[in-house]
Parts: C-alpha cells; structure tokens; sequence
C-alpha cells in the first residue's frame, strides 16, 4: 500500500498496524525522522535492531526470523533497516509472507525508481506501507518550520522561519535540532508558548543564512568552474565533503526540477516569485541552463553518485567532487 501524504504515514507509524513501513525518496534525513517515529511508538524502552541491506541480501530469511523473535528480556522490539535499493526484496518477500512477525520493520531506502522491485511489492501488499520523502522547497518553508516548531511551544514568525529553513538547506532533522535548542533558549513548551523571532535567532547565531555547500551547488548549477574548485577545498578542509554535499546538490536540483515545471506553463519570472529574494536571480540563472529533461537527468546522476557514496566509505569524498565538477564544465558549456 502508498500512504500519499505525510501525515497519513505518520499516523500509520504512530499506530503500527503492518508488518513494515518502506521510507524512501531523496530525502533520507526525513526517512531517519519517520523511523524514529515508529521507535518512540514501541515505546521508549523497546529494543531496536539494526540490520543492514547488504546482510539480508546475503540471508534473506534473517529480517523474517527477526521480526518473528521475542526480546531477551520479554520488552517490545522494532527493527531498522537501512537498504541500497532493491537489494532487501526477497528479506521484505519472506517477511509478508511469514507465518508471523509481532516485530515492526522500517526500511530506509533511498532514492527508488517506479521499476524497484522492493517498491512494486510493498505497494501490492496490505500488510505493509510505502511513502516517498521529498526535499521541500522554499514554499514549504513556513509550514514545515511550524509543523517541527510546534510540539516544542514555539510560534515562528515567517521570516525567522524562512532563516532556519534557508540555513538548514531544507534538512527536516538539521531544523528538528535548530527548533529543539531555540525552545530550550526561550524556555518554550507546550503549556508556556514562546514566539520566535529574529532576535532569538540572533542571539544564538541561528539561521543565517544559506549553508555552507549553498555556494558550492549554485556555482556548480551556473557553470562556475574556478569557484566550485575553491569551495570544494574549502569545504573539504572544514570537514564537510561527500555525502552531505550530494545531498545538497540533490536538494537543489528537486527544487529546481519543480519550479521548472511550472516555468515551461508560464515563465521563469513567474515560476521565481516564491523563490527567496536572495536566490530569485541565481536560480533564474540556473532554470534558464536547464530544461526539464536535463534536470531529470541530473537528479538520477546524483542519485546514482549518492547510492555508490553509502558503498564506498573513504572514496566518497573524491567521487561527489569528480561528478559535481562534471556537471560544472557541462553547464559552463551551456552559457548564459
């Protein structure tokens, strides 16, 4: 089965009525989110095992056998796998078909296209739920910043969300953990509201700005050879290369890939307007290098590069900087 929006998969996690719940799409720090969902609904003390895709590809009657175990102690139990792609289908097929399996799953997958066998049969299943986790874009910054602010006792005002969002690169967890400690600082909770301004933000140096990789990714999008070289130094020497970087290119290129769509309806100009004032004139340049068929392109090279990344421990760093150089020379090539 598909749960289409959010809020559905996170009353199904709240409530575990299947056997298991498959969390993927580009947006894997909102798959971790919704996992730790299904966690706390367990419950707090409930043991929970890790198993890797890598592992069940090799025993796929492993992940069955687990859910189908009782804890040592007699406690509750849950089990998180994180899985490359189709590699856990036959673990997932052995589990819905099991006799019994008292034990939640939660898959963590990644990026998935419509053909992934592992997709096909949860989606064909009643005792198990897909949902698809998406980057949100700049127009979703007020209501996601909210929704996360919220159970926290926090009431943002639009522009200090739209900071945290911008700051955070639209990363659900990265803004989770800005909200968390603004709440601590303004001594916020449910039963005691606290606005949250600039002046919080200010304070503890929060949302200012775009992220660290920001730079990178929009010099990579508008051909900037020279300054993707600098920044992916300058990057690398501070800590942050491969993964991360990926990620944000990924970020980058969803958000792009929609508002080029409504662009070939209307316009770049129109297409801009929700766009945050200090991105309308680099992401106008970056929709008028590449059309939608590119874009779609792009999006699966860099899901490509990021699912080699989750295999290739220390060659990551090198393999996000060939592909995102690649990608610099080729919009470098398309001009203006």
């Amino acid at each position: 089965m598909k749960a289409d929006k959010r809020p559905a998969i996170e009353r199904a996690l709240d409530k575990p009525e299947v056997r298991c719940f498959l969390l993927y799409g580009p947006d894997e720090a909102s798959s971790r989110m919704l996992a730790d969902r299904l966690g706390r609904a367990v419950g707090a003390d409930a043991e929970r095992i890790d198993m890797e895709g890598g592992t069940l590809a090799k025993d796929p009657a492993l992940l069955a056998d687990e859910a189908a175990s009782s804890s040592l102690f007699g406690g509750a139990r849950w089990i998180r796998v994180r899985a490359n792609g189709d590699e856990v289908t036959e673990a997932v097929e052995a589990l819905l078909s099991a006799p019994q399996a008292g034990n939640p799953v939660a898959i963590i997958a990644g990026a998935l296209k419509p053909a992934s066998k592992l997709l096909k049969l949860v989606l064909a299943s009643q005792d198990a739920l897909a949902f698809a986790s998406y980057p949100p874009d700049a127009r979703d910054a007020g209501p996601l910043v909210q929704a996360l602010a919220q159970p926290l006792g926090l009431r943002v005002r639009s522009e200090a969300a739209q900071r945290i969002f911008e700051a955070a690169a639209g990363d659900r967890a990265i803004i989770a953990r800005e909200l968390e400690k603004l709440s601590v600082f303004l001594d916020a909770s449910e039963d005691s509201v606290r606005e949250l301004d600039g002046t919080a933000l200010d304070a503890l140096g929060a949302g200012e700005g775009e992220s660290s990789s920001g730079v990178l990714i929009d010099a990579v999008l508008t051909g900037q050879g020279r300054t993707a070289v600098e920044e992916l130094k300058a990057l690398s020497e501070g800590g942050e290369d491969g993964i991360p970087l990926v990620r944000a290119a990924l970020r980058r290129l969803l958000q792009l890939a929609a508002l080029r769509s409504d662009a070939d309806r209307t316009s770049i100009g129109e297409a801009t307007k929700a766009v945050f004032f200090k991105e309308k004139d680099v992401v106008a340049a970056e929709l008028r290098r590449w059309n939608s068929p590119d874009l779609a392109m792009l999006v699966d090279r860099i899901t490509a590069v990021q699912a080699k990344l989750l295999e290739s421990g220390g060659a990551g760093a090198v393999i996000a900087s060939q592909e995102l150089l690649t990608i610099a020379r080729a919009a470098a090539a398309r001009g203006r």
